[in-house]
């Protein structure tokens, strides 16, 4: 057992209880940070998050429970952050900057800090002043209903200091989770970001009726698209054919478990934005997401004729069917 240092996972979706049941197969204590104390009540009464993955049982002896953010990340060496990207900010709004004072932060999270129009890594950096080398992320391909059932995963863990991806790493390989490093902080979170937003148009069209041919055209499309814009945003020598990059889009594009794709179906099949999101349990990154990408481009101005696409369906109220068709003759 590995018992050296005190991991802390902020967040209590399906993603961040996904990551507590990898880690509890190899640390004896994770910390844990619930919203709501009734949440925590029910986990010490029944063993399970009663809201997310509740089919998954822990160990009680192995997790502490706490509603306590603030105590909980003075307490922790290791901070792993799994809320929504559009939550993040109002979770650590009461937290001083010193708490995150040599500590490690990783980012479990897929998206874009809309308050800042910042990716996770370069918020924690700007507001919180934590060093690059301290910053890591966590990216797929891996959905958390799958962990729930034991089936073979794989992740890749980020950080410039690569000696903190490999530590991160020996905690997360298990049974059933392979995990490799990158030192590719800035690609694989834009990457993760992006393929949110794939992932949307490519349920915008499955629930318009195209079939799979059209989108392996939309996905092969796709990652060009990824590629051209974290080589414009952060150009160095990476490989977006690698499982951080094409592999975490193709399981978000095209898994029955994608809740961006399936924001995306139910935009296809006439929903109003606003009651896709009111239908769903579960926040699509992707909604938030397309919209900063789409401000941060303009500084860049790549080539994006899926994210412009998507954008124009969800901020500009344009038509899905009419603007998938003129989507489709622009690829090829």
């Amino acid at each position: 057992m590995i018992k050296e240092r005190r991991i802390a996972v902020v967040g209590s979706g399906s993603w961040a209880t996904a990551i507590v049941k990898i880690l509890c197969n190899n640390v004896d204590k994770v910390s844990w940070f619930f919203r709501n104390q009734s949440d925590i009540d029910h986990m010490n009464k029944y063993g399970h998050n009663p809201r997310y993955l509740s089919s998954v049982n822990f160990d009680q002896n192995k997790l502490i429970l706490s509603s306590d953010l603030l105590g909980m990340l003075t307490q922790a060496d290791i901070i792993i952050l799994a809320v929504p990207s559009a939550f993040i900010d109002n979770t650590l709004k009461n937290i001083p900057t010193e708490v995150f004072k040599d500590k490690t932060v990783f980012s479990a999270i897929k998206g874009i800090v809309p308050e800042y129009n910042l990716i996770v890594g370069e918020y924690l950096n700007t507001v919180y002043q934590v060093p690059l080398n301290n910053i890591g992320v966590i990216t797929g391909p891996c959905h958390a209903e799958e962990v729930a059932l034991e089936k073979l995963s794989y992740l890749t863990i980020a950080s410039r200091d690569i000696a903190k991806a490999d530590e991160l790493c020996e905690y997360m390989r298990c049974r059933y989770i392979k995990c490799s490093s990158s030192d590719d902080i800035y690609g694989t979170e834009l990457s993760a970001v992006l393929k949110n937003v794939i992932a949307v148009a490519g349920g915008i069209c499955h629930g318009l009726g195209y079939g799979d041919n059209f989108l392996s055209v939309l996905v092969s499309n796709a990652i060009q698209e990824i590629d051209r814009f974290v080589a414009a945003v952060h150009p160095i020598d990476r490989d977006t054919k690698a499982s951080a990059y094409l592999g975490d889009l193709l399981v978000t594009a095209y898994s029955q478990f994608s809740r961006n794709r399936m924001f995306g179906t139910m935009l296809g099949k006439g929903y109003s934005v606003k009651q896709a999101q009111l239908e769903m349990n579960m926040i699509a990154e992707g909604y938030y997401a397309v919209k900063c990408v789409t401000e941060i481009n303009k500084k860049y101005n790549v080539h994006m004729p899926i994210t412009n696409a998507v954008n124009n369906i969800i901020y500009n109220n344009k038509d899905a069917k009419f603007e998938m068709e003129l989507l489709s003759e622009k690829l090829s």
